[in-house]
């Protein structure tokens, strides 16, 4: 079932009635176990939300009631379209969002306990923890980005996650995906739900595709018409986007104008507005509100080190690299600086690093750097890419010439870079 617009009015939405006593109880001790960390430094969110849980299992589903909640996941892009979705929902309402990335049970719970007063929650979730939350929330809307490959020593096969999500979907009766029809294994997770909005958002990776999720046999075609033999088949998108150009239920076409840059920011934004128009927010003032966006928890971040400006991006796994490497200045003399971890957050397992296309880098200067720069600097030697490796990302970073400088980083080391050169005066 496609469903364009449900026409929800939010902004008369109110909670209703006062927390229970124990809710009530478990939030108060757990927002100040928030204050507390934040004290010492720490970001204190986290830990607010794992205290409020463990003296009450049930507040997550007693913090959404009487809300119109919207959920955001998906592989890639998670914290850039929930960003995206809260911007769009307060055009019409105030909203509690959780875009910073905390995006597991105890970072939903510490997100909707600072803000208990607003009627939308906008609420990014691990794509491996949706099935466990979602009978809890009954969000209005479930937002679908992309699946593929992923810390797989973490979370396992892709597909597995696939299945979970389509299992947990068809048992929500009242709630809207909005999904990207694009991807093969989006679909399959989207296409039993009560209630769908296909967007035709594209994507570079098809890495995971090759084959039906439903009967395992080839899947033909590309990105825009790909089907198998069995009858599982892309289905006909209501929105979509092709070069920066958005075009809408009604047919309505212009020009996205974002401030974040490259084809995956363009694809957030057109799935973040097919949600917010669904849940009665106007197209436009909605764009409008997602054009003031100009950087997401420090991607895109320009920083400064010795004279040499540092552009930061996040790239975490196949799929992201391919978005990625065609952001990277085109300019040869603009050195490339790769830094990867291997930390727990990482995944340990770095086997997807042969699957990046890291042969479009040659020609470039290139830097191996991090905590698993030697493995990145054996790809590097297979993919014919010439570079020097240098372990420190400080050292790798002065180790170049004065000027502009891109850093592309794994999940830490990205976190530890952009905090490093901030505290550092950049």
């Amino acid at each position: 079932m496609d469903s364009t617009n449900a026409g929800l009015d939010v902004s008369s939405s109110h909670l209703n009635g006062e927390l229970p006593t124990r809710t009530a109880a478990a939030v108060a001790a757990g927002n100040l176990a928030a204050k507390l960390s934040k004290a010492t430094g720490r970001a204190g969110g986290i830990i607010g939300g794992r205290v409020t849980l463990a003296l009450d299992p049930h507040a997550l589903a007693r913090l959404c009631k009487d809300r119109t909640v919207a959920l955001v996941t998906g592989t890639n892009g998670k914290t850039t379209t929930t960003m995206m979705l809260a911007k769009a929902m307060s055009v019409i309402a105030p909203v509690a969002t959780n875009h910073s990335g905390a995006n597991m049970p105890d970072g939903l719970v510490a997100a909707l306990s600072t803000d208990q007063t607003a009627p939308v929650g906008v609420l990014e979730i691990d794509e491996n923890y949706l099935p466990k939350i979602s009978d809890a929330v009954q969000p209005a809307v479930i937002v679908l980005l992309n699946l593929s490959r992923d810390q797989m020593d973490r979370v396992g096969e892709v597909r597995h996650t696939e299945r979970n999500l389509r299992t947990a979907i068809s048992r929500l009766h009242n709630t809207t995906v909005v999904a990207n029809c694009d991807d093969v294994l989006v679909t399959s997770a989207a296409i039993d739900a009560a209630s769908t909005i296909w967007v035709s958002a594209g994507g570079n990776w098809r890495g995971d595709s090759t084959s039906c999720p439903r009967c395992g046999m080839r899947v033909h075609g590309g990105a825009t018409d790909w089907y198998c033999d069995c009858g599982f088949r892309r289905p006909n998108p209501t929105w979509s986007v092709v070069d920066g150009k958005m075009t809408s239920p009604t047919g309505e076409s212009f020009e996205l104008a974002l401030r974040l840059p490259g084809s995956a920011n363009e694809a957030d934004a057109t799935l973040a507005l097919a949600a917010s128009t669904h849940l009665g927010v106007p197209l436009r003032p909605a764009l409008e509100r997602i054009r003031t966006i100009t950087g997401v928890g420090g991607r895109y971040t320009t920083l400064t080190r010795n004279d040499r400006v540092v552009r930061l991006l996040l790239a975490k796994n196949p799929a992201g690299w391919a978005e990625t490497l065609p952001l990277l200045a085109k300019s040869p003399e603009h050195p490339v600086i790769i830094a990867i971890n291997g930390r727990e957050a990482d995944g340990r397992d770095k086997s997807w690093l042969w699957d990046v296309p890291f042969e479009r880098l040659q020609g470039r200067t290139v830097i191996a750097t991090g905590e698993r720069s030697a493995d990145l600097a054996v790809r590097l030697t297979y993919a014919d890419v010439r570079h020097t490796h240098v372990p420190d990302p400080y050292q790798a970073i002065d180790s170049v010439a004065p000027g502009a400088v891109e850093l592309v980083a794994n999940y830490t080391a990205f976190r530890d870079l952009k905090s490093g050169l901030s505290s550092n005066g950049s």
